[in-house]
């Protein structure tokens, strides 16, 4: 159905809305605590999420294996499967949810499907084994709104994701989707649209943090016919899944989200930038674009007015640098994907020379529910200068590994600690990275920092775009630290000598500490150039890059003087300043050791203690891993 008027985009909402009617009473059937068919339950969903990391723990044949198994049990009539986007609880994925009695089944797998028919969807008792278990009490958990990692969250950018089917227009506007733009497009002028955004206090979710209402604004007072809005995709952080969780769980907000932009701004041209390495996304975003168009909710005349606007993809390599939204155009147009020096800003000059504003995609997210309930609503969310929430991507040495959703102004240690479980295997907790290799790495001194833009600068980090590392007493902070530069080193353009040369100088260095031949003049050397370099380069990319180096020496200096003096890594993971022994007492001359190195440096006759060349132990670990007598340790 081509939708021409408000009244054709309210009557398919009302349809669709039936349709989810299940889903969103779910709350009230949890209540009766009770399942399956044999309730009377006249029709029942079972959603399985559908993400890029549970498909590839065979989320989709879960899905088949469910199919088949209700066509067995004679129910397919009454049972609807449903792929949905991420649940956000990836740890503990494929993640399969039962609707309306909202049972929340985790770490699925395809032969678990005939049993969740037969016992639960057909005989009406839940399938315990798979439900989540409480670590604090190890009672089993059904409802996921009873799960810690749930408790604390605030889903807006992510609130249709695990929820919906996200290659369904009308499940999207069942959930109040495009009523933003129809209300924009028929009700408000581009101004008023720009004000709201600007009254709503939505910061940029790409890193910077830049007011998106201002940005607006400055785009739609540049002169000129043509001009572009263009979607931020290239997610480059290591670590980082945020926007592609959301293009692959809600890709009509960032279709809608666009056309409001482009009305406000006077645009009639979209692009989304989106790197190749994300097939799923890609895939559920070029099916919203396309429903959107046979809807008429994009391409001419949009709700029988006389705007009109569509949405093309550009693909890019996975370059780093090109996350910097000049860099993007560049390699938009076909070139270099290299940063040029602003001003002039892309809303003045931008693609092809045109006013273009960039935005990412948790930015463009937020935007449909800004204006679908006011701004006032968004700006009781978070703090004073940092409004609404925030997604970020939980991951490294920590149990609840995830994708998440918390008002700005949560701390670290509410994250880490109630919504990430804490750290895995009872270790203790050393540090947290945040934003990426453009962030800083903060310590438990920080962990009562509430969560916003000014609060991490100000503790040496950043927000970045999202993503959240947790590390603990096993790691090396100089070979954390090493890690990140490596990785901007690699993905530096080259353009400007600060970020070619000056970072590859301070890996130089952080190489020569690693491996236990610097000296204490080399520490205040990295301390200056990364100075340097962060005051100089051309580019947020070098700007930010020596800010794991800074933050490092800041907060773990002791680490970096062991290095450099004793030459010790307390936590054992530089390679040069190990030294693998064997205890006399221990070994028994079983040989095994003898026959696995590589080096050749362990000596010993059969059925008597051996002994380790230093001089040649290359420091593999492979005696370690071979020893069945722990008769090997390493210092």
């Amino acid at each position: 159905m081509k939708i021409v008027s408000i009244q054709d985009l309210q009557a398919i909402r009302q349809k669709a809305q039936k349709e989810l009617l299940l889903r969103e009473e779910s709350d009230k059937k949890v209540a009766e605590n009770s399942c399956g068919l044999e309730t009377g339950t006249e029709h029942m969903q079972i959603l399985i999420c559908g993400g890029t990391g549970c498909k590839a723990s065979t989320s989709h044949l879960i899905g088949e294996r469910l199919e088949e198994a209700l066509k067995q049990h004679g129910v397919a009539d009454r049972v609807e499967v449903v792929t949905t986007g991420c649940f956000g609880f990836c740890e503990k994925g494929p993640i399969v949810k039962i609707i309306p009695d909202n049972t929340f089944y985790v770490q699925v797998s395809p032969d678990d499907a005939e049993e969740i028919v037969a016992r639960h969807i057909v005989g009406g008792q839940k399938v315990e084994r798979l439900l989540y278990i409480d670590p604090k009490d190890g009672h089993a958990v059904s409802d996921s709104k009873h799960i810690d990692f749930y408790r604390k969250q605030k889903r807006i950018a992510l609130r249709n994701c695990g929820f919906i089917d996200p290659e369904d227009i009308e499940e999207y506007i069942a959930r109040d989707g495009y009523q933003a733009l129809a209300d924009c497009l028929l009700n408000k002028k581009p101004a008023e649209v720009i004000d709201t955004i600007k009254r709503s206090g939505l910061r940029g979710r790409g890193g910077g943090g830049f007011p998106t209402g201002l940005k607006w604004e400055l785009a739609s007072k540049q002169p000129g016919d043509v001009k572009y809005v263009v979607c931020n995709a290239d997610e480059g952080d290591p670590g980082a899944f945020m926007d592609r969780s959301i293009m692959e769980g809600d890709p009509h907000s960032i279709v809608e989200a666009m056309a409001v932009c482009g009305y406000s701004i006077g645009s009639r041209h979209g692009l989304v930038y989106i790197r190749a390495e994300y097939p799923l996304a890609i895939h559920r975003l070029q099916t919203a674009i396309a429903q959107a168009r046979q809807y008429g909710l994009l391409g001419d005349n949009i709700l029988g007015t006389d705007f009109g606007f569509d949405i093309e993809i550009r693909y890019g390599a996975g370059a780093f640098v090109c996350g910097e939204e000049t860099a993007l155009i560049h390699s938009m147009e076909g070139k270099r994907g290299e940063p040029t020096l602003k001003p002039p800003y892309p809303a003045e000059a931008g693609y092809h020379g045109k006013p273009t504003n960039v935005n990412n995609v948790e930015t463009l997210a937020n935007v449909p529910v800004i204006l679908t309930k006011g701004a006032e609503w968004f700006a009781s969310i978070g703090t004073e200068r940092s409004k609404g929430t925030k997604v970020f991507a939980l991951a490294g040495k920590i149990n609840n590994v995830g994708l998440i959703e918390v008002p700005m102004g949560t701390t670290l240690r509410e994250v880490i600690y109630e919504i990430g479980g804490g750290i895995k295997g009872g270790k203790k907790f050393k540090a947290v990275q945040t934003g990426g290799p453009s962030g800083g790495c903060l310590t438990e001194k920080h962990l009562d920092t509430p969560i916003d833009f000014d609060n991490l600068l100000a503790a040496g980090s950043m927000m970045g775009s999202g993503g959240m590392i947790v590390m603990d007493e096993d790691d090396c902070m100089v070979s954390v630290s090493r890690f990140y530069l490596d990785f901007t080193v690699e993905e530096s353009c080259g353009k400007c000598t600060p970020c070619r040369i000056g970072n590859k100088r301070l890996l130089e260095l952080l190489n020569k500490i690693t491996e236990g031949k610097a000296t204490m003049k080399d520490l205040d050397k990295l301390s200056t150039l990364a100075r340097v370099v962060k005051d100089t380069a051309l580019c947020g990319l070098g700007q930010t890059s020596p800010n794991p180096v800074l933050s490092t020496l800041d907060n773990f200096y002791d680490e970096y003087v062991e290095h450099v003096r004793d030459k010790v890594c307390r936590a054992k993971q530089c390679k040069a300043l190990l030294t693998y022994t064997i205890n006399p007492d221990k070994c028994t001359g079983c040989h095994l050791c003898f026959r696995h190195c590589p080096a050749d440096a362990i000596k010993g006759d059969v059925r008597k203690p051996h002994i380790i060349d230093p001089d040649k132990c290359i420091k593999c670990g492979m005696c370690m891993a071979r020893c069945k007598f722990k008769a090997i340790s390493v210092q």
